[in-house]
């Protein structure tokens, strides 16, 4: 099974954003896809619940104790969102279960302090070093017109991770999020130019290691 990753030890970074869009998007394209939402808010878990039955059908992955559980046999692309403050041995066993991470960072200086950390403690983990997985950067909440984003790019430009893409605020985001869909549920017409701040990330999880 093809699993993805979202982590950042900050709440409120974007990783239920990221994990119920890229789980709608890999459900659009026949892929069999479980979502698994560790953490305690469970807001990906409470979006999967309102999700239309109409809509590509996205599995639950359940957990216990903070750890996923067994995915469905049938499964082949997993989503796993984790919580806040996610470091040390939790860290590391689910990099066990994962072959690509996202970490979402916004352009706030408490989001790059807690991120600082966070790539140093990736970098020395067997998994990142053996190159067994792989670690990308998505920018949350970007504006390009403001002098915060630039300092984003900047600052993560000293990690040695690709910073593949810079996604937007907007309230299309919430009031999908609010019906259980995605913009990816939605008529692409409609959100177009939101939809191509996407594709950078697509292509970096579905393209040969």
């Amino acid at each position: 099974m093809h699993t993805i990753m979202l982590a950042n030890p900050k709440g409120g970074s974007g990783k239920s954003t990221l994990a119920i869009h890229l789980a709608s998007w890999f459900a659009q394209r026949d892929g069999i896809v479980c979502l698994g939402d560790l953490d305690r808010q469970q807001s990906s878990a409470q979006w999967l619940k309102r999700r239309p039955d109409t809509l590509p059908r996205i599995r639950h992955w359940p957990s216990e104790d903070g750890m996923p559980g067994s995915a469905p046999r049938e499964c082949n692309v997993g989503i796993l969102d984790t919580p806040a403050g996610l470091h040390g041995k939790p860290l590391r066993q689910l990099l066990r279960e994962a072959d690509r991470v996202v970490v979402p960072v916004a352009p706030s200086r408490f989001d790059l302090a807690a991120s600082r950390d966070f790539f140093d403690e990736l970098a020395e983990t067997k998994a990142v070093r053996k190159d067994k997985v792989s670690v990308a950067i998505v920018g949350m909440r970007v504006d390009p017109r403001t002098s915060a984003t630039q300092q984003m790019i900047e600052f993560l430009a000293q990690f040695d991770l690709p910073l593949v893409t810079c996604i937007r605020s907007a309230q299309r985001y919430v009031q999908a999020v609010e019906t259980g869909e995605t913009l990816f549920d939605l008529k692409a017409a409609a959100v177009q130019s939101d939809l191509k701040q996407w594709q950078a990330l697509l292509e970096w999880l579905v393209k040969r290691r």
